[in-house]
């Protein structure tokens, strides 16, 4: 096709000189998907297709565009598919590049690939016993998936996604300023940057390439765990766009409180009350663990706050061996109410404290008044 051949640019897209970006985007859009090589059969659909993308390229670049409406074909660079009249292909564009490494670091024109799907976090209640000892749960949440219609591609299937008319498929934008000679690169606002574009979208995935679903896992919670910690699972998150990588999920626990039970980092904490006699005159008793009941043998006079300690009893050491203890915490009862029995034996057992207290008051008044 000669230069003198070619058709109008706004006469291809079929839109008018003072044409928004957005309508020519989706006049762009219309044709390239009438004119799709794997959608129309017809002899000549590829060279309008290529037409219609050479248009496209020249009047979604603002530079561009107004060159072109200023010089037409005659523009410099020829208006052709590799028409970039502010591009960096000239020899002081390569000088500067090698010298500064270019706008884009290096020298180097960088595509950006696939990104990497978002993390998500979820929510997991946890029993005391399921935190102390693990436990396998069985969790299902929403994310979004690769679209199963358009194998993640986002485009109709039966049609494929297009290099990018107005970056070429780098991904990138590079333009020069005249007036002070510097190069500047800016991901491209048409694909994204990932260089392609899709002419026809799918209609299941409307061109995102993702769906949202339901998604079941069993998660492995570590024996030891406690409340505000969490558990990574990598590539359980979101599919990236467009075929990227599945970021990462997190398992945030939250572990219930027990009835009798308080944990102190690997030790748990047991209150253990005793009455007025038991304490007096000492007693083995059953105590319980969470392991079962263990035998703990209370001395005579015990005093309340005093502690016994049952060893290896605890929560076990997160990916270590070993656990921690139970520690038992005294509560001596005074009672609160007495019946007829009960006082009579408390009335004669406080006759014999008031012996000891009398002659003890004695003591001290006597030591009191002896004079030097």
């Amino acid at each position: 096709m000669t230069t003198g051949a070619k058709r109008d640019y706004y006469e291809v897209l079929g839109v008018s000189r003072g044409a928004s970006p957005d309508e020519i985007k989706k006049a762009y859009r219309r044709l390239a998907r009438q004119y799709h090589p794997d959608v129309n059969r017809e002899d000549s659909a590829e060279s309008k297709f290529k037409e219609i993308n050479e248009a496209y390229e020249v009047l979604s670049d603002e530079q561009k565009r107004a060159m072109y409406d200023r010089f037409g074909h005659s523009a410099p660079g020829g208006g052709s598919a590799g028409y970039d009249p502010f591009g960096g292909g000239d020899a002081f564009s390569t000088i500067f590049d090698a010298f500064f490494g270019g706008a884009g670091g290096g020298g180097q024109r960088t595509q950006r690939g696939p990104q990497r799907g978002a993390d998500l976090r979820y929510n997991l209640r946890l029993s005391f016993e399921e935190a102390v000892f693990g436990c396998e749960k069985e969790i299902e949440f929403r994310r979004l998936e690769g679209c199963p219609s358009c194998k993640g591609s986002g485009a109709e299937p039966g049609t494929d996604p297009v290099r990018c008319p107005k970056c070429g498929g780098s991904g990138e934008v590079r333009q020069r300023a005249p007036l002070f000679n510097m190069v500047t690169v800016t991901i491209c606002d048409s694909c994204g940057g990932s260089g392609t574009v899709i002419p026809i979208p799918c209609r299941e995935c409307r061109g995102e390439g993702r769906v949202r679903q339901n998604h079941r896992l069993i998660v492995k919670v570590p024996a030891g765990v406690d409340s505000n910690q969490q558990i990574r699972i990598s590539g359980e998150g979101e599919s990236g766009p467009r075929g990227g990588t599945f970021g990462n999920l997190y398992v945030a626990l939250d572990v219930q409180q027990h009835a009798i039970f308080l944990r102190d980092g690997n030790d748990i904490i047991l209150e253990l009350k005793l009455n007025v006699a038991q304490a007096a005159l000492g007693e083995d008793l059953e105590v319980s663990t969470l392991d079962g009941t263990e035998k703990l043998r209370i001395p005579p006079g015990t005093q309340t706050g005093q502690t016994f300690k049952l060893r290896s009893k605890g929560v076990p050491f997160l990916r270590q061996n070993g656990r921690g203890d139970q520690i038992v915490i005294i509560r001596v009862m005074v009672p609160a109410k007495l019946n007829d029995q009960q006082r009579r034996l408390f009335t004669e057992l406080a006759h014999t404290f008031d012996q000891r207290i009398k002659a003890l008051v004695m003591k001290v008044s006597w030591a009191g008044s002896k004079t030097p």
